[in-house]
């Protein structure tokens, strides 16, 4: 789905309202940036006086100078612009568009310049030095006093600028985009855009009534990185980026860096700067204790816009927290919470990779979010699209006027799929803006994983290509070595400045070494998510019970392959929507048996090896697909309704199963390695039944068996370990409470001398009809 196609403001359009200046002096709220921080409005006749004695003209403006700066091509407006010593004096030089009149004022000075015309104004004063100056600018009906944006040195430092050259500027955040300061002893904003291709880059918004000729920025030299500091610019100012492309057009852009944007469908980023006080320490500090793949980890998939529609970032900070941790989810994944201009792409359609969306609030009031499931002890994992990004041409698209964060090759910049941009992996400023972004989720909002999207479409060359649509790698293979490495990277950086964080692949194919360490040759996640099971186990829940003889190792299937990564059983949105029906609506029968056979795979599902993943709705077995237009169906769950006790039933087990599988290390200590799990019926395909052992590294166990038969099974004969001498039931599906038939067992079991399933002892019990069933010793 591709995203909404929002059309890209022009200069012209912004600038409406800035065609003509003010009648009057703007009223304080409507001042621009500069004046809200240290301008008086006055009357100019109260402080107009005749010229300095000796002001005489400054040195003419070339005409090519003048032509470049009015049309926003001028690489370097500093030269030309603001105070400058000359032989015979100080020449200045200030671009005020629609000003009456520029004086410059200093203790003991004050001088008018001389109208040049377009808004230019200069003087040559009879000074021997630059003085600490300010600007007093006369527009119709009042005066704004400033200081000259064109007097300041560079605000970025060059060590920024080398590491930004070299592609390894792990704090990217920090050196590019809109950032509040204090420079040269004067507060504004510094605005720092990557955009080599550029002939000149303005910086516009609403403190110049979205006027750009009057902020023109320098370039930085072979960094491709334009710069200009805005004294008295601060927080809460909008702003974009006027471009001039080579071929002498402008583009009016959002700022790929913005860590604020404006709530959709607006397009403008918004000047900001974090004031959260963190009170999760203790989280932070305790998180990486124990490796991810050994530890219970259970993840509630949430798309927070429609979890409960009309939240907002804090109120959510309220109600989900306790919502999760009473249902004993270890984690929350969110959806992409970036900025994305189309709701109906749920995020994987990406335009602002720094912003979180501005839907819920600001980016304080989403920290605020985090750590309140922080301070509940629940993890935070977010949904991160390197994969891709759309052609909204006020975004990231030929952002410069030609590929830039996209593929030089026209082949390999086009998804196939999504109608969006593929970035170039090989650039390596490219690459830097992603694995810095990774780490600017979890350094500065605390996140706890990243869940990378499409690894499949990022990995292969040829992924939904067809021939002749794609060209081989240098070795003449499919793979993409350029995404390869941008993944080792962004793996190894992140693991090494974010302790206690885990990544996540979803990763369709047998790509091997996915969840193995880059310096053994992997790519470095720390889980991926096995979309085979996924696919494999629904197949056969899908069928009927008289059918699904017929399909009984799409259940056990798994196993062939369980140790070859590190897994996450994921039941994500991607299956409840598109026609695809929500879970329980995948089964077969009337609804006691839809819901049982609900109960009875999440019962398997959560003692399977893998970690697991249950997207929000499907806790209560809702029957509708979901919609990110409304949400879960919470009515189902109100007492009015007369089904409300079969979907808290369900809830009630999802409840059990994530608090008895916190309680049991032999569900989770051992996921990854064969030592952690055994067969004891594999093959009783007739009877739909399957069974197995867990067992934790002081050797406890725990057995599961599942009958997705809907009849009673009585007498069922099991093999079980000889040395344990009874055996209990600590969770059943088919419980009343959870909306069963109540089929259980009454008392303890005590293995027989009797061979069963190749192991010398067995138990006989009574299976609940679609139920699972888990013992312990």
């Amino acid at each position: 789905m591709s995203a909404a196609r929002q059309p890209s403001p022009t200069v012209r359009e912004e600038a409406a309202s800035a065609a003509a200046p003010p009648a009057a002096a703007p009223p304080a709220a409507a001042a621009p940036a500069p004046a809200r921080a240290s301008a008086r409005a006055r009357t100019p006749r109260a402080r107009r006086a005749a010229p300095a004695p000796g002001v005489r003209p400054a040195p003419a403006l070339g005409a090519g100078d003048r032509a470049r700066l009015l049309e926003g091509r001028h690489h370097d407006p500093h030269a030309v612009l603001g105070a400058h010593v000359q032989q015979d004096g100080v020449s200045f030089r200030v671009l005020r568009p629609y000003a009456k009149a520029v004086t410059v004022v200093a203790e003991g000075l004050r001088a008018e310049l001389h109208d040049d015309g377009d808004g230019l104004f200069s003087a040559l004063l009879p000074l021997t030095g630059v003085p600490d100056y300010r600007l007093l600018v006369s527009y119709d009906g009042g005066e704004i006093e400033m200081h000259d944006p064109y007097r300041f040195l560079p605000a970025l430092g060059e060590l920024d600028l080398h590491l930004i050259g070299e592609g390894r500027h792990e704090e990217l955040w920090t050196a590019l985009g809109a950032r509040p300061m204090e420079h040269q002893g004067v507060s504004g904003t510094r605005f720092t855009v990557w955009a080599p291709n550029a002939q000149g880059v303005r910086v516009t918004g609403d403190f110049s009534y979205w006027d750009a000729v009057g902020h023109p920025m320098r370039s930085l030299g072979s960094s491709g990185v334009w710069e200009l500091f805005l004294p008295g610019v601060g927080e809460g100012t909008l702003y974009k980026y006027d471009i001039t492309r080579p071929d002498g057009s402008h583009t009016l852009r959002a700022d790929p860096m913005a860590q604020y944007a404006e709530v959709p469908p607006a397009t403008a980023s918004i000047v900001t700067a974090s004031h959260h006080r963190w009170q999760d320490a203790e989280w932070m500090a305790a998180r990486g204790a124990r490796p991810h793949h050994q530890a219970p980890f259970s993840v509630y998939e949430v798309h927070l816009a429609s979890w409960r529609p009309g939240l907002s970032y804090r109120q959510l900070a309220e109600q989900l927290p306790p919502y999760v941790k009473d249902l004993g989810f270890t984690h929350v994944e969110l959806m992409p919470i970036a900025e994305h201009p189309f709701g109906g792409s749920w995020g994987y359609q990406v335009t602002g990779y720094y912003a979180p969306t501005s839907r819920m609030g600001g980016p304080d009031d989403f920290r605020a979010l985090v750590d309140a499931l922080h301070q509940a002890g629940i993890g935070v994992i977010v949904d991160w699209v390197p994969a891709h990004f759309p052609r909204d041409d006020w975004a990231l698209a030929e952002f410069d006027g030609r590929p830039l964060y996209e593929h030089q090759d026209p082949r390999r910049a086009s998804h196939p799929d999504w109608g969006t941009l593929e970035f170039d992996y090989g650039r390596k400023e490219v690459r830097n803006f992603l694995v810095a972004n990774a780490v600017y989720w979890c350094q500065e909002f605390h996140v706890d994983g990243l869940r990378v999207d499409a690894v499949a479409s990022m990995l292969y060359l040829d992924y939904s290509r067809g021939e002749g649509e794609w060209s081989p790698n240098e070795h003449g293979g499919r793979e993409n070595l350029d995404a390869v490495a941008l993944l080792k990277e962004m793996n190894a950086v992140v693991y090494r400045r974010c302790p206690g964080v885990v990544t996540i692949a979803e990763e369709s194919t047998a790509w091997e070494g996915v969840t193995r360490p880059t310096d053994a040759g992997g790519l470095g996640f720390g889980l991926k998510w096995n979309m085979g099971w996924m696919h494999d186990t629904l197949r056969y829940a899908s069928k009927d019970p008289v059918h699904r003889k017929y399909h009984h190792h799409d259940m056990t299937f798994g196993m062939v392959y369980a140790y070859s990564e590190n897994y996450v059983l994921p039941i994500s949105h991607d299956e409840v929507v598109h026609g695809k029906g929500s879970l329980v609506s995948k089964m077969p029968g009337d609804w006691w048996q839809q819901r049982a056979a609900h109960r009875a795979y999440l019962g398997f599902m959560w003692a399977h090896p893998g970690k697991q993943l249950l997207f929000m709705g499907q806790e209560f077995a809702q029957g509708s697909e979901w919609s990110e237009s409304h949400g879960p169906d919470w009515w189902l769950l109100d007492s009015a309704y007369p089904a409300a006790g079969d979907h808290e039933g369900v809830r009630t087990l999802v409840r059990d199963l994530n608090r008895t599988y916190a309680a049991v290390p032999a569900l989770w200590e051992r996921d990854t390695v064969p030592e952690g799990f055994a067969w004891v019926e594999a093959d009783a395909a007739d009877d739909n039944v399957f069974a197995f052992l867990r067992y934790a590294h002081d050797g406890s166990q725990l057995l599961c068996v599942s009958n997705f038969s809907p009849v009673v099974r009585h007498g069922y004969r099991l093999g079980v370990p000889e040395q344990v001498p009874l055996w209990r039931e600590v969770l059943n599906t088919d419980l009343e409470p959870y909306g069963g038939s109540g089929v259980r067992l009454l008392q303890p079991l005590r293995p027989e001398p009797v061979p069963a399933q190749g192991r010398p002892a067995s138990v006989r019990l009574t299976l609940p009809p679609l139920a699972t069933v888990w013992l312990r010793p």
